[in-house]
């Protein structure tokens, strides 16, 4: 049984991350990354992906239909709780005052958190709330495209 689990484990991590590379995030997966992203002037949206049902039912598709938008942060990243757990954690460190949670959404600006919309913010919502509080943020915080 757990062989078949992991299998099917797998094959929803794969799924999760194939949705929201298609939304046009780019995965950070080393602590590296996320530093050298992070560290980049502009603003940054960061997505912390997880295999949970309000992830995949509400937060990717939030994320995906947020960016159609006047205006949006100058970059879409995204982490993967529990999968990418090092990336992840140097992500987090980012995030100051705001305590672990994923799904999720950051909002920087160059390497500064400016606000976040946190799980419980997420769970047992409609995507179309989460993405209006993506896209109140981005009128607060970002550019015209």
């Amino acid at each position: 049984m757990s062989m078949d689990f992991n299998l099917f484990m797998n094959d929803i991590v794969v799924q999760a991350r194939k949705e929201i590379v298609a939304a046009g995030y780019d995965e950070l997966k080393t602590p590296e990354e996320v530093e050298e992203v992070f560290n980049r002037k502009g603003t940054t949206l960061v997505m912390v992906n997880s295999v949970c049902g309000c992830a995949g039912g509400i937060a990717r598709p939030a994320a995906a239909h947020s960016v159609h938008y006047d205006k949006r942060p100058d970059q879409l990243v995204t982490v993967f709780a529990g999968q990418d757990k090092a990336a992840t954690e140097k992500a987090r460190t980012y995030f100051e005052g705001y305590p672990p949670s994923s799904p999720s959404f950051a909002l920087l600006k160059d390497g500064k958190i400016l606000t976040m919309i946190e799980r419980h913010e997420i769970e047992g919502h409609e995507p179309m709330a989460v993405i209006n509080k993506l896209q109140d943020a981005f009128e607060k915080y970002c550019e015209e495209v």
